[in-house]
């Protein structure tokens, strides 16, 4: 249902809720999706977001497309967005759950976390319940309650990642070593592409590295760094209307062929031919 083709651009939404809702609202903002839809279906064109986007839905029928992958909308899953990421999302009548968005000002989430998608997240929802209400009823100390609420949402996520984690027998520690490895990417790229560059950073040999994202991901080290390339490329190029010399230079190459070469090479398409491509 989800097509780049139809963009332009990406929007970037934040968060503007109506003048009768309280001033908390422009830090966070909580709706049951039941009301959200009102019997209809919901499709949400591609944008991003200069908050934290959290979707959880008891029944859940559509598709969410998160940084260009698509994910099946299901009952009793979450989605877990972090600022930045562009997302398309088709919800279809009938679903029930919560959606809920915070920036850092109003929580400052300590648990970040790759995987977007968890299901079998009952025990989630009835915490978002509970928020929602103390969200709706606004009585004293509401605020603190709701930022308490959210430090037992994020360690019941880490518990529920951590069982997942043993159900497809990946250790704990491999995955936070894994997570602050792509954390590390996500915020070195422009100037760290090297796999040397990362191990260093995270006090390992390039050996463990690379068998760290083998077993978790199958893939090395150069190709999630690759892919992250890529990915921050095609925001570039969607989110903004810089030139392919730019874009070029805010990812670290001062030779813009060298980037043309590369991204054609890892997606079969020049920069410009994507780009023109996604209008």
């Amino acid at each position: 249902m989800c097509h780049i083709a139809n963009m332009h651009v990406i929007p970037i939404r934040q968060i503007k809720p109506p003048e009768s809702e309280p001033k908390i609202s422009r830090t966070i903002r909580i709706r049951d999706i039941s009301i959200l839809l009102r019997g209809k279906d919901m499709h949400q064109d591609l944008h991003r977001h200069n908050f934290f986007f959290v979707l959880a839905l008891q029944k859940g029928k559509g598709e969410h497309i998160i940084d260009f992958n698509p994910y099946k909308v299901t009952n009793n899953c979450i989605f877990i967005l972090r600022p930045g990421q562009v997302h398309e999302l088709l919800l279809k009548a009938g679903c029930t759950g919560y959606l809920m968005e915070f920036n850092m000002e109003f929580y400052h989430v300590k648990d970040r976390g790759t995987s977007p998608m968890f299901q079998n997240a009952q025990k989630l929802h009835s915490i978002l319940h509970y928020i929602f209400h103390e969200y709706k009823d606004q009585k004293e100390g509401y605020e603190d309650v709701i930022r308490a609420q959210l430090d037992i949402f994020y360690i019941e996520l880490k518990r529920l990642r951590q069982h997942e984690d043993k159900s497809t027998n990946s250790p704990s520690y491999e995955r936070e070593r894994l997570e602050e490895f792509l954390q590390l990417v996500e915020k070195n790229i422009s100037s760290k592409k090297q796999i040397a560059e990362y191990a260093d950073l995270l006090h390992i040999s390039g050996y463990q590295l690379s068998a760290l994202t083998k077993n978790a991901l199958g893939k090395t080290p150069s190709e999630v760094i690759n892919e992250y390339i890529i990915l921050e490329s095609k925001r570039y190029l969607l989110a903004t209307s810089d030139q392919v010399n730019q874009i070029a230079w805010h990812l670290g190459y001062e030779d813009p062929s060298y980037f043309i070469r590369f991204f054609k090479k890892h997606t079969g398409y020049s920069p410009d031919a994507f780009r023109s491509n996604s209008k």
